[in-house]
This record gives structure tokens, C-alpha cells and sequence, in this order.
């Protein structure tokens, strides 16, 4: 209990807005899951096609620089907080636009994929800009640590309770008998999470800037260098969203099964990940993202080289603890250069964020085009087994390109004024 009143104060002395802003993404927390897991779930249930699953996703991401564009031009001209929530509801709403029918033509999943594409994109876009509005180098880490045990107790309590809802309707008849009409059910809930979320960032104070020019074609080098990152980060994210509840469901079992897994997958993660969020200090995000590589690289080779139950099993596992430490190493490591080149250059910092938007996508259509020119001159089974390694393996490039961008604000904080803040190095 003393621990836990401990931890308590150090949320309490956050400013309003960051702790408003941590009680709206906790609570979404619990939709991420559903979006990330149980749709692609459904399209691969609904198609058995795997290719189908990636054109889901490349339509998703390829509304999202959209989405970023049209949010830059709002923003300022509408609060931010209303922009966040807007975000939230549209992504309950495109997914319940999706399971609107049970057979899924082409159409219908490009559709569906950018309606939820947009609504991501406006999600994201101001979710980044709200954490680094209302947080400060020093404070990230214990942000994101505290936001990602949040999110990771959710992935291990609603994939169990979805999974086994979904399992249920044709073990004991509920919804109907069937799994799609349970889908329908979830969809409703996630509708709900999202509406009691957005209430509750709108309960916010969040600062806007002014209205300012972010589209620009010009960057400094250590730019360049982090939109490599975020490039490889984007070819990466492809396939940790999509291949997980793919492999589940075509080696190992149903929705139960995959809920399960995700579960217990889960359990030791929250508390590792909040240990690394409340104790690493700036200087150790090196490790905490190199570490994530290399569980995604472990995890990828043993689907490949087994492509077995035992293989999916732990691919899923190694993705557990991987996806979250390079979240959690890799936006302060973001935030830092965004927030050292605005104040050199005088741009704004959402320029940057849409810059970095669009590496994001670039990164992202590669590892989407790889996968289905596999399946489409292989088989959608080829393409599970061997571009997921392939794209691990690319992954290892992020660990010197994060050594050139280091390298490359320890330049810039030499060059400071005095009495500047100071640029905080991952050293």
C-alpha cells in the first residue's frame, strides 16, 4: 500500500494537463487492443485471405498522412482537445462500419481500412502533439511508462475477454451462435470506451498554437537521420499489427486461443515496462530500443525457422515486450530532436510531427508492398514465413542511425547559448 500511495504522489505532481491527458489514454487503452488484435482478426476470418489483412492495412495507413494534413490545417483554428476526440469516436465508428457485413470484398475493406485510417491519423496526430505539449524531457519516460503499463494490463484483460466472448457465440450460443454477430458486440463497447474518453480529454486545458506553416521540404541532416528511423520504425509496425492474430489464428487456434495468448503474453510486460518508465534515465534509451529490436528479431526467426504452434507462440511473446520498449525508448528520443530543431530553426514542432508522418508512411507502404508481392507470386503463407524475418533483420539498421542522431544533438548542444535549456543526450 505504501508503494502504491508512493506512486499515487508522483502522479499527482504532474500538471493538470498531463495527468487529464494520462486518465483519456488510459482509458483508450482498452480499445487499442481491439483495433490492433481482433479486426484484423475478423478480416482474416471473414476473407481467409492474408493478403487481404494488408490491404486493410495499407488503406488504413495510407489515409493517415491525410488525416495529418488536414489536422495541420486545423490546428489552431480548432482546439486540439476536440481534434484528439474527434479522432477517438471516428475510429469506433469506422469500426463498426467494418463489421457491417460478414463478407468482405475488396472495396469494402479499402473503405473501411481509410475511414479508420483517418480517424487514426487525427488520433495520432494530436496525441503526439498533447504529450509533447504537456511533458518535458524529464518527466517522458515516467509518462510513457506509466501510459504503457496502462496499456499493456489492457492487453492482457481484453484479449481474454474478447477472445472468449467471440469463442463463445459458437460454443454456447450467445449473439446469436455466431462470431459475427459477437464482433458486432465488441464493436459496440470499443463505441463506448471512445465516447468516455473523448469527455474526458475535452475536461482538459491544453495551450494551441497559433495558426502556422508546417508543410516544408527542407530539413537539417539530423533530420534526415531520424526520418531513416522512423522510416524503419514504419516498415516494422506493418507487420507487429497485422501478423500476430494471422499466425494465431492459421497455426494455433480461434479468437479464444488468440485472446489467451495475447493474455498471458501480457502479464509480465505491464510490470517490466513500468519498472524501465519509472527508473531509465535519458541515457539509457539506446539500450531499452536496441533491446526491442533484438526480442523482435528473436521472435521473428523462431515463426520462420519453426512456423509451428510453438513458433507463433513465441513470436507473439517476443512482440509483447518488443513493440512496447521501442515505443517507450522511442518517442522521447523523437520529442528530444523535434524539440531542439524547433527551437533552432523557429518552426513550428508540428511540422516536424507531420514530417515524420509521412517517413512513418513511407516505411510502412514498403513493408505492406512486400508482403503482398509474396503472396501474390508465392502464396499469402510464404509471405508470413519469410518477410517477417527479412524485416526484422532491416530492423538492426536503427541502431547506427540512432548513434548518427545522438552524435548529431550532442553537436547541437555544444552550440548553445547560455542560459538555453539544455538539449538532453542519450549518452
Amino acid at each position: 500500500m505504501s508503494g502504491l500511495r508512493t506512486e499515487v504522489a508522483v502522479f499527482r505532481r504532474c500538471s493538470g494537463s498531463m495527468q487529464i491527458l494520462l486518465l483519456a489514454n488510459m482509458v483508450y487503452a482498452f480499445v487499442f487492443p481491439v483495433l490492433e488484435i481482433f479486426v484484423s482478426a475478423y478480416v482474416m476470418r471473414n476473407s481467409h485471405d492474408e493478403s487481404r489483412v494488408f490491404t486493410y492495412q495499407l488503406s488504413l495507413y495510407s489515409a493517415m498522412p491525410a488525416a495529418f494534413f488536414v489536422n495541420g490545417v486545423l490546428l489552431g483554428r480548432v482546439a486540439a482537445k476536440h481534434l484528439y476526440a474527434a479522432g477517438m469516436v471516428l475510429s469506433g465508428v469506422a469500426m463498426m462500419m467494418l463489421m457491417q457485413t460478414g463478407v468482405l470484398t475488396l472495396a469494402g475493406i479499402a473503405a473501411a481500412g481509410f475511414a479508420m485510417g483517418m480517424a487514426t491519423g487525427l488520433f495520432w496526430a494530436n496525441r503526439s502533439f498533447l504529450a509533447l505539449s504537456t511533458t518535458e524531457d524529464g518527466n517522458r519516460n515516467y509518462y510513457y511508462g506509466l501510459e504503457l503499463f496502462i496499456a499493456m494490463l489492457a492487453s492482457i484483460v481484453v484479449p481474454a475477454l474478447v477472445g472468449w466472448f467471440i469463442a463463445g457465440a459458437s460454443l454456447y450460443g450467445w449473439s446469436g451462435g455466431t462470431a459475427n454477430r459477437a464482433y458486432h458486440g465488441v464493436a459496440i463497447g470499443v463505441f463506448a470506451l471512445t465516447l468516455l474518453s473523448a469527455w474526458i480529454v475535452e475536461r482538459g486545458a491544453f495551450l494551441n498554437p497559433a495558426p502556422a506553416r508546417f508543410l516544408y521540404f527542407s530539413f537539417p541532416p539530423v533530420w534526415r537521420r531520424m526520418l531513416e528511423l522512423s522510416a524503419l520504425k514504419g516498415l516494422a509496425q506493418s507487420y507487429m499489427l497485422t501478423v500476430s492474430p494471422m499466425l494465431i489464428l492459421l497455426l494455433v487456434g480461434q479468437e479464444g486461443t488468440l485472446g489467451v495468448t495475447q493474455a498471458a503474453g501480457g502479464v509480465l510486460s505491464a510490470f517490466v515496462l513500468y519498472a524501465v518508465g519509472r527508473v531509465a534515465a535519458p541515457r539509457h534509451r539506446r539500450l531499452v530500443f536496441a533491446t526491442g529490436l533484438v526480442l523482435f528479431l528473436l521472435g521473428s526467426l523462431s515463426s520462420s525457422l519453426l512456423f509451428n504452434q510453438a513458433g507463433a507462440l513465441i513470436f507473439v511473446g517476443c512482440l509483447m515486450l518488443a513493440k512496447p520498449l521501442l515505443d517507450l525508448s522511442y518517442n522521447p528520443i523523437e520529442f528530444t530532436v523535434v524539440n531542439a530543431l524547433a527551437r533552432l530553426d523557429g518552426r513550428s514542432e508540428y511540422a516536424y510531427l507531420f514530417n515524420h508522418e509521412l517517413a512513418l508512411f513511407a516505411g510502412r507502404f514498403l513493408g505492406c508492398a512486400l508482403f503482398l508481392l509474396i503472396a501474390h507470386w508465392v502464396s499469402g503463407v510464404a509471405a508470413l514465413k519469410y518477410a517477417l524475418p527479412v524485416v526484422a533483420l532491416l530492423q538492426l539498421l536503427s541502431i547506427p542511425v540512432l548513434q548518427l542522431i545522438s552524435d548529431a544533438l550532442i553537436a547541437i548542444a555544444a552550440t548553445q547559448q547560455p542560459g538555453e535549456a539544455p538539449v538532453v543526450i542519450e549518452s
